[in-house]
């Protein structure tokens, strides 16, 4: 792959900011070992002190400040307050003038306002080229409840449930049940709920994060992931958090789940996942790449969880896993969703 002028676009304001900062992070200093000139520059807070036209020539360290995850989710109100002009735009300063520099955008952002399909279409009219899917299928995707809808129609399993706005009425479907936020990432706004009372608390926290809920049956038993690039499935991941669910600190503090790259599976079931993930891959309308994320319960049955169209790029992320898994490092995978996402362009 010949050298490119390639933005890392990264942070924003969701909650999954520090995620994206380090997936950012990671993407960036693999890119530049590729021989690219790269920029990693935070969506929200732009850059300031630069010079837009020679920007690739700026030899300073964009990853400088970014440090791991905290295991608790972060004060966005506290960092939106960082913004000198009151971020009345969503887009930091120079941050479009710089994209449109590059020969490409690669989408380190993760959860709203990255992965809900608005900046991607923002890039679409300014003709900026950028990893990933397109805005569409982003924004089928990023709503849960839209995303069960189409994989009901499309026969894909998936746990019993449906979706709700906060102020309807809640429907019993017997417990335990998951309560989850329509548009939330990271596990971020998610519960699992043993009664009325740990429902009602999940509804009133749910506020926070959105005004819709997804609410499902609790499926008891392994959790596995797997990756789909350009339309083909990955090796499988098994997830098996130490305690408890994989919620926001298991998925990204180190060393509190045990992940399995390829899943330990009877051949007929690692087929059935790969399949059903390509399958989900295509009713969804996704381009490029994605996770599709699945829970097998005690019998062996499967259900298809959700998608996401940005996986994390993280040290401890799942993609990068399942690519290694079939020789392909961590570089070589930066570059390959650049080059499949081109070509889809």
């Amino acid at each position: 792959m010949k050298s490119m002028n390639i933005v890392v676009l990264a942070g924003g304001t969701s909650t999954e900011r520090e995620v994206s900062l380090i997936t950012g992070k990671g993407v960036y200093e693999a890119l530049k070992t590729k021989g690219h000139k790269v920029v990693l520059i935070d969506v929200y807070l732009g850059v300031e002190d630069v010079n837009v036209d020679k920007v690739f020539d700026d030899t300073r360290d964009w990853a400088a400040g970014i440090e791991a995850i905290a295991a608790n989710e972060p004060d966005i109100e506290k960092f939106k307050a960082l913004r000198k002009d009151g971020g009345k735009c969503f887009f930091g300063p120079n941050v479009i003038e710089i994209c449109q520099k590059a020969d490409v955008v690669f989408m380190g952002l993760h959860g709203a306002n990255g992965e809900d399909g608005r900046i991607q279409a923002t890039l679409d009219l300014y003709g900026i080229p950028y990893t990933g899917t397109d805005y569409i299928s982003s924004a089928i995707c990023m709503d849960k409840g839209i995303t069960k809808k189409f994989f009901n129609m499309a026969g894909i399993p998936n746990a019993k449930g449906y979706d709700m706005n906060l102020d309807e009425e809640f429907k019993e479907i017997g417990y335990p049940v998951v309560v989850k936020v329509s548009t939330g990432g990271s596990s971020v706004g998610t519960y699992i709920c043993k009664d009325r009372a740990e429902v009602d608390h999940a509804l009133n926290e749910a506020k926070k994060f959105d005004d819709k809920v997804v609410v499902e049956e609790f499926i008891r038993g392994r959790e596995f992931t797997c990756g789909v690039v350009d339309g083909k499935a990955l090796p499988i991941v098994e997830i098996a958090p130490k305690v408890g669910f994989y919620d926001f600190a298991n998925k990204y503090q180190a060393g509190q789940t045990n992940d399995i790259c390829p899943a330990v599976l009877p051949e007929d079931k690692t087929l059935e996942i790969q399949r059903t993930a390509e399958e989900a891959y295509k009713v969804l309308k996704i381009k490029n790449y994605a996770r599709i994320d699945f829970m097998m319960n005690e019998k062996g049955d499967i259900f298809c969880l959700e998608a996401n169209t940005l996986p994390g790029m993280t040290p401890t992320s799942l993609l990068p896993m399942e690519a290694a898994a079939v020789g392909i490092d961590y570089p070589s995978l930066c570059e390959k969703l650049i080059e499949i996402s081109l070509k889809r362009k």
